[in-house]
């Protein structure tokens, strides 16, 4: 667990938006499951996953309900989508923290946070081309570039099921070659067995059976379809006949996305895939399903090897200094927040010198100046702070102007920051007043 401060969490918030913008182009809403849920809800998981055996916060509840911290959000998603019914397709995005008791490594936190995309209710492997290329988008928009799309086709559920029997008896005859921690999950999960990146397991993993031989026809076609869809509209890809992913649910469809500049054993930064049926287990009529889970702290790890989405400051427009009384501060620092325009001052007074050193701290554009010349006058003085010519020099200002002024010297970052939605609201163009009083 850990503190996320400033400015990294306004580079987190970033992150998300950018995320969203991705996803209501394609017609996807938020949806927003609940930090806990009952135990069984993410038993449906799979019992037989690292996720539900080992790494999970579970605990009964005052009213003695066992419940559990969400590991994942895929499951509380169909969870609210059996318990409410809502139209299909149903279309929806998430962004949330989740928790899982896991040994914590670089990009790898017992608290971390998602963002995801599921997508219900219909069969057309087009849907599945459409979730993967927003994936792809998204992480362009960020400017990454070093992103390998992995995919793979685990079958319909009797095509897995003959596929996971077929390496359990594999495995099993090369069992005490296996690494002591392989030869534990053999006994749970012989698929998750073809994740490890151990030195020992690799040339057994390599000499696996392929889960392509173990394919239906149906299965087969739409795999291809996903494929050729994924090459109309140019996403790249690499497919990988070892890739599994680490949840019981996932059915003919599964991809990884995994960044090429961070490390190769702790690069993966999110996958998803088909997990036809998770509705039956939880209830539900049968219903077609498939989305993704990104992790936030590996994209953004990834973002820092490739030198993008760096975090940027939020520039404050206004630091007011008041040398009188504090009343000017108070009442013009309120007057320009309502305007759209940020503003902060220094509380409890001070002398000039210690507000200018504020101001200096605040990485403010402007420092505005009270004195008594200046109140007497029912004037201001408005210093710029930054060096920038296009601000002007120092100079005097009736506080009547003032709004005014300052839109006469707003250029991108201000003009941004004043009035990021005109259509909002009168009030929040400065120069539909222009004037603070």
């Amino acid at each position: 667990m850990r503190d996320i401060l400033p400015p990294e969490s306004a580079r987190r918030r970033e992150l998300t938006k950018q995320f969203v913008t991705q996803c209501e182009l394609a017609g996807y809403h938020e949806v927003v499951p609940p930090l806990l849920e009952d135990l069984g809800v993410f038993l449906r998981v799979g019992e037989a996953t690292d996720v539900v055996t080992k790494e999970m916060y579970d605990f009964v509840d005052k009213d003695q309900t066992r419940i559990a911290l969400r590991p994942e959000m895929t499951a509380g998603v169909m969870r609210a989508f059996v318990q409410h019914r809502p139209v299909l397709p149903w279309k929806v995005w998430y962004a949330g923290t989740n928790f899982r008791h896991e040994r914590p490594q670089k990009g790898r936190y017992r608290m971390f946070d998602q963002l995801g995309v599921e997508a219900l209710g219909v069969d057309d492997a087009d849907l599945d081309v459409e979730i993967i290329s927003l994936a792809s988008r998204f992480f362009a928009s960020l400017g990454l570039r070093q992103v390998t799309l992995l995919i793979n086709s685990l079958g319909e559920h009797e095509d897995r099921e003959q596929y996971t029997e077929a390496v359990r008896l594999y495995l099993l005859a090369h069992q005490y070659e296996l690494s002591e921690a392989s030869q534990a999950t053999l006994e749970r999960n012989p698929l998750r067995v073809l994740d490890s990146k151990r030195e020992e397991d690799r040339q057994i993993i390599a000499d696996a059976p392929l889960v392509a031989d173990y394919l239906s026809e149906d299965s087969a076609d739409h795999y291809a379809r996903v494929l050729s869809g994924l090459d109309s509209l140019g996403v790249s890809y690499t497919e990988d006949p070892r890739l599994v992913r680490g949840l019981d649910y996932y059915r003919r469809t599964t991809f990884e996305f995994a960044a090429e500049a961070l490390d190769s054993a702790q690069n993966a930064i999110g996958g998803g895939g088909r997990y036809d049926g998770l509705a039956e287990a939880m209830g539900g009529p049968a219903t077609d399903g498939v989305g993704f889970a990104l992790g936030v702290d590996r994209i953004l790890l990834a973002c820092d090897a490739e030198g993008v989405f760096a975090t940027e400051p939020t520039m404050l427009n206004v630091f007011v200094i008041d040398t009188v009384s504090g009343d000017a501060a108070r009442d013009i620092t309120h007057q320009l927040r309502a305007a759209g325009i940020s503003a902060d001052r220094r509380f409890g007074g001070g002398s000039m010198k210690s507000q200018m050193k504020s101001a200096d701290r605040s990485g403010a554009r402007f420092a505005l100046i009270i004195g008594e010349d200046e109140l007497a006058a029912d004037e201001v003085t408005l210093r710029p702070m930054l060096g920038n010519k296009a601000d002007g020099e120092q100079r005097r200002v009736a506080r009547a102007d003032l709004l005014s002024e300052l839109s006469r010297y707003s250029s991108q970052t201000v003009t941004n920051q004043i009035n990021p939605h005109p259509a909002d609201s009168a009030s929040a163009d400065p120069t539909n007043s222009g004037t603070l009083t």
